[in-house]
């Protein structure tokens, strides 16, 4: 991907009520971010909040959150779902490397691999300033992304593999996922597509590239783009990192020159 053009995933993201019943089972990351949201004591941007998965509950829990996504399908259905609650939120469609927004923030959080979509160093690079200049003095940045595991590194890239089924949101008939893997060494990414079928019909491929980020080169990504780690867990119930972890989730600040 060149820096600065569309952020890959739009394929994926083509449809928020699709994206919602297909991800309907998420990991256990809502109470980690609604708790560091409180702790926050402060108002909370989410980059690539999608279809407000958790930007709606968090609001709805009295937090001050403004949800930020370049999708026009996922923001639509974000609006739609909060109308629905009541809420009134603030979604902004923006590029996360080019946002500028009124105002700073206690905490920016960018879940759920989001920021494995940006897959350039130029592309980082403006992600992290944007978010060093929109936090509040004393305000905390987290990310969270996979931790590598080489098993699926070396996966056959003919195999398909079935992920999972979901209800199709409007035939209400069962939609079977199969994933293609393959991995580019040399751009460190992840070259996924998902084959959707809806019975014996072919609903189309959707193609999903996701940057690798490895454990030591994402503490130098953070640390030469002027953050301090403060606290690195391996997992929503804050494991500690280890080699086994499956996921990478940083707690950072800016550091203070």
């Amino acid at each position: 991907m060149k820096a600065h053009t569309i952020p890959d995933g739009s394929q994926v993201y083509w449809d928020g009520l699709h994206y919602d019943a297909d991800n309907n089972s998420m990991p256990a990351d809502l109470p980690f971010y609604l708790a560091e949201a409180k702790k926050a004591g402060g108002p909370v941007l989410e980059a690539a909040c999608g279809t407000g998965r958790l930007t709606i509950p968090l609001a709805g829990a009295g937090i001050d959150i403004t949800g930020l996504d370049i999708s026009a399908p996922m923001l639509r259905a974000a609006r739609k779902k909060a109308g629905k609650k009541g809420l009134k939120i603030r979604f902004i469609r923006a590029d996360a490397r080019k946002f500028s927004l009124n105002g700073k923030f206690r905490l920016i959080f960018i879940p759920f691999n989001s920021m494995q979509h940006l897959h350039d160093r130029v592309s980082l690079e403006s992600f992290f300033s944007r978010v060093k200049k929109h936090l509040a003095p004393g305000g905390r940045f987290i990310l969270d992304v996979f931790n590598p595991d080489p098993r699926y590194l070396v996966r056959d890239n003919k195999e398909l593999v079935p992920i999972g089924y979901y209800q199709d949101p409007y035939s209400g008939g069962e939609v079977l996922v199969n994933e293609q893997y393959s991995y580019d060494r040399a751009a460190q990414v992840s070259r996924i597509a998902w084959h959707y079928k809806l019975g014996k019909k072919r609903l189309g491929v959707k193609r999903l590239n996701m940057r690798c980020f490895y454990p030591q080169e994402l503490d130098a990504l953070l640390h030469y783009n002027g953050f301090t780690s403060l606290r690195k867990y391996g997992g929503f119930r804050r494991e500690p990192f280890s080699p086994d972890s499956p996921k990478q989730i940083v707690i950072c600040r800016k550091t203070f020159r």
